[in-house]
């Protein structure tokens, strides 16, 4: 039935003054929401991504199996270090992840990359640590629903769209309650934290507008305008009560020891950051390899572990070492390099697709000098490849609205709240490589209600 709503669509848009006038409305409604991103459309397209309700239900069932692997790994590491080692966590990192944020979940607000094609649903990675674009798909689901393409579908097959704001909101709320042990005396003070000047800045003003809209005290800055003053955390004068984190780890320990405020008041119980920094320990890409490896098996039971096998691709971290891949012990470098048709090597703490080397697409002598540099590295990881998901989406090339069906990697998003999935959204690509960061972009995931 998808199938079958996504030629009617595509049928539709054959009317040209319906495809121009969609295309209108979605140019003026992504300049008015600020869906702005490097200063290009962040949703260059005609058409939404559309799955089934079974197909969604089927996604949160699996997603939230999987989520539960992920906090065993997570309770198991906080007390074993030789599984930090395994994760990838430094020496300072360790000392960040120590810190209890007084709240359980690993990772309170968390996306997990997949992809869904007719025969299988298959994750690739997670990004635990401080997941975009929650509040750019609310937005762009609302502006999607107004185009006249979208409005003549919906006559045939009605749909349903997703929202993510306000379970991000009741997240911080959660957190903060199960932080203080007990509901707060006043509506607490939230702050966006991050860099300055980075492409994400307006769906920080998204949540702030939506923060202040529901009730809530809302700020946006950055590490080095925050101060610490008797182990409370203080922006400008104002007490800051919750830090809705969208700083990386990976960005603040450079400045850490500069702009020290966040760190202290972290340390000292008085703020609730969410996430906090025991994000990082699923934020690793190694996870997967924790999950995979029959080493940790007895940490989860006979239902996550049929999951696992199905939807998470089998991951090492790359090295000389044997190891087991199907049951047959292999040595990991020989294999990966007479395997290149099948793997992919990528760093196991990084985004924006940097330094991955995607086997499939290198010849012989370049896979070789990919295995060394990563190698060398020593936080590589060698990862199966799995079925990825394509369509033919409605691709806009010009600001008059002119377009043309283009083949697009389709990479489903579903977002987690306190490890339960209450949105989504899906990332196109051109390439291999499905993220905003390196040139794709991203619509609104709607569910068809007709089954």
């Amino acid at each position: 039935m998808r199938k079958e709503a996504v030629a009617y669509y595509h049928e539709l848009l054959e009317d040209k003054e319906l495809a121009h006038e969609s295309a209108r409305v979605l140019d003026e409604g992504l300049e008015n929401a600020r869906l702005i991103f490097g200063g290009r459309r962040l949703s260059p397209y005609l058409r939404p991504h559309f799955i089934t309700s079974a197909e969604w239900e089927r996604t949160k069932q699996i997603c939230e199996t999987i989520w539960g692997t992920l906090q065993k790994v997570k309770n198991a590491a906080v007390e074993d270090d030789a599984l930090l080692d395994e994760l990838g966590i430094t020496e300072i990192e360790k000392e960040l992840v120590k810190i209890d944020p007084k709240y359980s979940q690993v990772s309170p607000t968390a996306r997990l990359d997949s992809f869904l094609t007719d025969d299988a649903y298959s994750f690739v990675e997670l990004n635990g640590e401080s997941p975009a674009g929650i509040a750019y798909a609310d937005s762009a689901s609302e502006i999607f629903e107004q185009l006249p393409v979208m409005k003549k579908f919906a006559e045939r097959y009605p749909f349903s769209r997703l929202e993510g704001r306000s379970k991000m909101l009741k997240v911080l709320l959660d957190c903060y309650e199960e932080f203080l042990g007990g509901k707060p005396e006043k509506a607490p003070v939230i702050a966006i934290v991050d860099l300055k000047d980075l492409p994400t800045q307006k769906e920080f003003e998204l949540f702030r507008d939506y923060f202040e809209y529901s009730g809530y005290t809302s700020v946006i800055c950055s590490p080095d305008e925050l101060e610490c003053d008797n182990g409370e955390l203080f922006y400008d004068g104002l007490k800051i009560d919750i830090v809705y984190k969208r700083l990386l780890v990976n960005e603040y320990l450079p400045i850490m020891d500069q702009y020290p405020a966040l760190l202290q008041a972290c340390q000292a119980g008085t703020v609730c950051m969410v996430n906090s920094f025991r994000g990082k320990l699923i934020h690793k890409k190694a996870i997967f390899s924790i999950l995979t490896n029959e080493k940790y098996a007895h940490l989860f039971s006979e239902t996550e572990h049929n999951a696992i096998k199905e939807h998470v691709p089998w991951t090492r971290k790359f090295r000389q070492e044997s190891t087991f891949n199907g049951g047959q012990e292999i040595d990991l470098v020989e294999w990966t390099r007479a395997n290149s048709s099948k793997l992919v090597l990528k760093p196991n703490d990084d985004y924006g697709g940097h330094g991955i080397y995607i086997g499939w697409n290198l010849d012989a002598a370049e896979w070789d000098a990919a295995i060394e540099s990563a190698l060398a590295n020593g936080d590589y990881l060698v990862q199966e490849r799995v079925a990825t998901a394509k369509e033919d989406f409605p691709m806009l090339f010009d600001e008059q609205g002119k377009w043309a069906m283009i083949e697009q990697l389709v990479d489903l998003d579903p977002l987690l709240y306190n490890g339960v999935v209450g949105s989504a959204f899906t990332r196109l690509s051109s390439s291999e490589l499905a993220n905003v960061s390196s040139g794709g972009g991203m619509v609104p995931t709607f569910i068809l209600d007709r089954d």
